[in-house]
């Protein structure tokens, strides 16, 4: 049977910025560009988000906050919605994971998780 968790797909693909980035102090910056799709049969809006980031060191920051990129969209059945974001990691190697709490049509509020995802800087795996 199909839960309201099971209707929102997130994509996630992620890359290393160069240019913004400074090895020689730690600093090393990543874009993630994310794809929400709403698989469900009502529309559905992204409330707040939660995320778990983690560094190579195994340090692990998290970070809570409403809607994402300063909006709480609303996402209709069959419709996505895109945005880009960035995390910045001590190390070259890291994964950021999480969750959308939603809300659907009729009030319903739901997780939609966000699966884990590397953040690398090239070559750094092999």
């Amino acid at each position: 049977m199909k839960t309201l968790d099971d209707s929102i797909e997130v994509d996630v693909i992620s890359e290393y910025l160069a240019e913004q980035s400074v090895p020689d102090e730690q600093r090393f910056v990543f874009a993630y560009h994310i794809r929400i799709i709403n698989h469900g049969e009502q529309p559905a809006t992204l409330r707040s988000r939660h995320w778990f980031i983690a560094n190579g060191n195994a340090d692990v920051q998290e970070v809570n906050g409403e809607g994402v990129v300063g909006v709480q969209p609303t996402i209709e059945s069959g419709d996505y919605f895109d945005y880009s974001s960035g995390a910045v990691l001590a190390t070259k190697v890291g994964s950021m994971r999480g969750y959308y709490v939603m809300e659907a049509q009729d009030g319903t509020l739901f997780h939609a998780t966000i699966p884990v995802f590397t953040l690398a800087t090239p070559h750094a795996l092999n």
